[in-house]
């Protein structure tokens, strides 16, 4: 059974980026497709890899996370991928808090503004501002 390849274009096509953000993901070492002639084609397996990717871009992960995840994959042996798994978790945790402290910090930051904001508009409407 022949495997389906992709174009470098219908890959970002498919998964919503540009051929430029693909490049710069080969170029970080995160995605190497293979070459037919002077085309770029991607397989299956990096079609998954570009998902992971893009995955973890969104949830906040730096390249470099994403890279070490990724390559632990392509290199573990155990089948229920245990290191993988606890890899992730580790950094789904930090990722947990440092964004509960960020959502503090934010709460903390639009109650000081609300605060302000009410005493400007209230000092505004006193009549010696008119």
């Amino acid at each position: 059974m022949e495997q389906k390849l992709w174009g470098i274009s219908e890959l970002a096509d498919e998964c919503g980026v540009t051929t430029r953000t693909i490049r710069f993901y080969e170029d970080k070492g995160l995605l190497q497709p293979q070459r037919v002639g002077s085309n770029r084609v991607y397989n299956y397996q990096d079609r998954a890899r570009l998902t992971l990717i893009l995955r973890g871009k969104r949830l906040g992960f730096s390249l470099e996370e994403i890279g070490e995840f990724l390559a632990l994959y392509h290199t573990e042996r155990d089948p229920a991928h245990s290191s993988q798994l606890r890899y992730l978790l580790e950094k789904i945790q930090a990722k947990v808090k440092q964004l509960r402290q960020q959502q503090q910090d934010l709460e903390q930051t639009l109650q000081e503004l609300t605060r302000i904001e009410t005493e400007c508009l209230s000092h505004l409407q006193t009549p010696e501002n008119d």
